[in-house]
């Protein structure tokens, strides 16, 4: 035991005497820097082999996919031959279907340009004739655009007196501004409709709503072309009586409302059957 004592204290005696302490620190230095390169690679030697796994499994995924690939190619394949041999037979046409497609295409660009052009005709035309329009004569008058059509009502308390089918002075007035408007788009066509409520008439000579809505129509159509200088070839009357109404007869206030003359400003009939002659035939 003394003796083993002995040959320790020696070695620690022979090693510290033959190294520097500057040497070993350096050398212990050096020994901490290759342990924690050695641990940096062990880390990334198990990361390598999880990817690995990873790819493996990848690698299996894309052999399945790719035989699914091929199955879809030849389904289409087939497809494809089946297209092939219809146009040869002549059951398939394919160059005349581009040219039916085609001319569609052309066609619907038309009408939708046409209904563009049309829709902003009718705010500026709407928006011109309220401007004309006092706050008063408003009251009386609702305008709207629908479905790419003008409607002006016109209350009958405003354009006819009571009962009756002959046009107020006042409405004139009214009825000039209304006229402006109409000259300023000569290639629309107007429509007058006149509307009554659902009470009986009894008059000499007005058998019933139909014949009043009728006379009070013709009558606006007859101020609009004697007096305004509208051309009479761009215009329709219509009596629609008690069957168009707007609100219900069972109240005065809804009465007053039914009782009407709407004049319609719409585009040309001509012209938009015109437009439909030049849908192109299969």
């Amino acid at each position: 035991m003394k003796k083993t004592l002995l040959l320790a204290g020696a070695s620690v005696f022979l090693l510290t005497s033959c190294v520097s302490k500057k040497k070993y620190d350096d050398l212990q230095a050096q020994f901490d820097g290759v342990y924690q390169s050695k641990q940096s690679l062990s880390n990334e030697l198990t990361k390598c082999n999880s990817d690995v796994a990873s790819l493996q499994a990848q690698l299996e995924g894309v052999k399945n996919l790719s035989q699914s690939d091929k199955e879809s190619v030849k389904v289409l394949e087939n497809a494809l031959d089946k297209c092939l041999n219809a146009q040869s037979s002549g059951s398939m046409n394919i160059t005349k279907l581009i040219e039916q497609i085609d001319s569609s295409n052309k066609y619907i660009k038309q009408l939708i340009n046409s209904k563009n052009k049309s829709d902003s005709l009718n705010l500026v035309l709407t928006n011109n004739l309220t401007k004309s329009l006092s706050r008063e004569e408003l009251k009386d008058i609702d305008v709207q655009v629908q479905k790419g059509v003008v409607f002006i009502s016109l209350s009958d308390n405003m354009l006819y007196r009571s009962g009756s089918y002959e046009i107020s002075p006042a409405a004139n007035d009214v009825l000039s501004k209304i006229a402006k408007i109409i000259k300023d788009y000569p290639t629309y066509d107007v429509m007058v409709e006149g509307n009554t409520d659902n009470v009986p008439i009894s008059r000499e000579n007005i058998r019933n709503n139909w014949d009043l809505s009728a006379l009070r129509a013709s009558s606006v159509v007859q101020a609009l072309q004697t007096k305004h200088g509208v051309d009479p070839k761009r215009m329709t009357a219509g009596g629609r009586g008690e069957y168009n109404s707007v609100a219900t007869n069972a109240t005065p206030a809804g009465r007053n409302k039914n009782r009407r003359t709407e004049i319609i400003i719409l585009p040309n009939l001509d012209q938009f059957m015109e437009l439909i002659g030049q849908a192109p035939t299969e």
